[in-house]
């Protein structure tokens, strides 16, 4: 928890856990570990949705290593407490079903930081049901948490960038995550996959209106990722994947830092994959 975390961040970097991040500041130290690797990462104001928990709290963490200022709405409020507290991000309680909530708290961030640098739409919700019981408002409450948002935020972007000087308003990111559920289905999730392709279709949309703000918009579409340590993960699961394993939190997290980054920069309305090759796994029955 966050009485400890900056003993344990320590610790890591002593054992040479982690990767080693530079913000542009002056380095104590050039030498890495063979399974290290030096990633030079500008600082940046980053705004996450559904930051307080899952992938999202792992984003929030990966940004906040690589030195950058990060903020997070979430509706819960004991969970993004705790993840402010142990990260030192900024949160901010939001149902972002509430769209002018959603956008006070982006005016929030702006006007404390003086603008967003990156955008990552993570929030999501899942409610599986067989589309006989499947409701109208079931259908609509997920497209309204997952797919939504989306638009709310980018539009609410481009509206605070667009009138800053040239210089301040060009450049940036805007990170969806979206699913391999886009492209791929099982029965009863069908307000999940519709939200999903929605983001993925919304992703290459958007692209072409931040061209002339410089700003990339790109998805990853997770499949399999253990949100829950306490979940059991067996053997089976995890060979089912070319991997190897089940993909964690961390990974999609690495995959944002990745496309925020510089070298990134020509990444442009793409949908990124990361699901341990099994949606490329030919499966017989």
């Amino acid at each position: 928890m966050a009485d400890n975390y900056l003993e344990r961040r320590m610790e890591d970097y002593r054992s040479g856990k982690r990767t080693v991040y530079s913000t542009g500041r002056k380095q104590k130290s050039n030498t890495l570990r063979d399974d290290e690797i030096a990633v030079r990462f500008p600082q940046q104001n980053v705004f996450v949705t559904g930051g307080a928990g899952g992938i999202g709290q792992a984003i929030v963490k990966r940004f906040r290593e690589a030195g950058c200022k990060v903020a997070f709405c979430d509706i819960d409020r004991s969970k993004g407490n705790a993840t402010a507290q142990a990260t030192g991000a900024l949160f901010i309680p939001c149902d972002v079903t509430d769209t002018e909530a959603l956008q006070r708290c982006m005016d929030m961030v702006a006007d404390r930081w003086g603008r967003i640098d990156i955008l990552i739409n993570n929030v999501g919700i899942s409610e599986f049901k067989p589309l006989a019981e499947c409701t109208q408002e079931d259908f609509m409450q997920v497209l309204n948490t997952n797919l939504l948002p989306v638009f709310i935020t980018s539009r609410k972007l481009l509206l605070q960038r667009t009138p800053m000087p040239e210089e301040e308003r060009m450049g940036g990111r805007i990170i969806n995550i979206c699913s391999t559920r886009a492209r791929m289905s099982e029965r009863g999730t069908q307000g999940y996959s519709a939200s999903k392709g929605g983001i993925l279709a919304l992703t290459h949309s958007l692209m072409m209106d931040f061209a002339d703000l410089g700003i990339t918009v790109n998805s990853i579409s997770p499949g399999w990722i253990n949100t829950d340590s306490n979940n059991t993960i067996t053997d089976t699961d995890n060979s089912f994947h070319p991997s190897g394993r089940v993909g964690l939190p961390q990974d999609i997290a690495g995959l944002c830092l990745f496309l925020a980054s510089p070298d990134a920069a020509f990444i442009n309305g793409e949908n990124i994959t990361a699901d341990g090759g099994v949606s490329r796994k030919m499966i017989y029955p």
